[in-house]
């Protein structure tokens, strides 16, 4: 694996930026290293993100250098696997319809059929790569490079909380209403966020996910 690149945000950050593509075995190690950056002295901060870790410090006590030495040696002796619990999720969607009214632009875009694109796509395993966006909103690793598709030209004002959406070659899950400009197949019912549930978000990095379908409508 190519050594990452460590360089500042500013002067209270710094940032690991792994080569591309983006893999399960480099997530694991992001995961890996995020847990040995918590225990550095002077972090405040801890993000990890898909290929890169951010750290935010306190910069009248931690020295860049030193804590970029740290992030360096903590990045060789990551392991390549994390000693983590981690979750199998099933997420139930209502494929099609007012929830997925881009299911035949896509089916249209990969020349499959709608039922070929719904079980390709509740046929991969997922494995969640980071959370981001917003709260609970999970980038999703496994998506079938079959169902590809860049995101809309003009993104919607609104998508409704739940949609299942296809961004470039990501899949994922808005947890709330928002502008978005995924391709939206569906949508599920599962409450993705939840501030009064420990923890607030359902999935966390690690965890396996995979879609079943309720119901296809083209």
């Amino acid at each position: 694996m190519t050594r990452p690149r460590i360089h500042p945000l500013g002067d209270t950050a710094l940032v690991l930026d792994a080569a591309p593509p983006a893999t399960l075995d480099c997530q694991r190690r992001i995961w890996a290293l995020a847990e040995h950056a918590r225990l550095m002295q002077h972090v405040v901060e801890v993000v990890p993100g898909m290929n890169n870790l951010t750290i935010v410090f306190d910069p009248l006590e931690a020295d860049y250098e030193t804590l970029a030495a740290q992030l360096e040696g903590g990045w060789d002796a990551a392991a390549q696997t994390i000693d983590a619990d981690t979750a199998e999720i099933e997420i139930p969607v209502r494929y099609g319809g007012d929830g997925g009214p881009d299911l035949a632009a896509l089916a249209q875009h990969t020349g499959l059929s709608v039922d070929e694109v719904v079980k390709r796509h509740t046929e991969a395993e997922y494995v969640v790569f980071f959370l981001g966006f917003q709260p609970g909103f999970a980038y999703l690793g496994g998506l079938d490079p079959a169902l590809a598709m860049p995101r809309r030209s003009e993104p919607r004002l609104e998508v409704p909380a739940g949609s299942v959406g296809i961004g470039g070659a990501q899949t994922g899950i808005y947890p709330a209403a928002s502008p978005g400009g995924w391709q939206l197949l569906g949508r599920t019912e599962l409450k993705l966020f939840d501030p009064a549930r420990n923890p607030p978000t359902l999935m966390q990095p690690g965890d396996r996910v995979r879609f079943k379908a309720l119901e296809v409508r083209a």
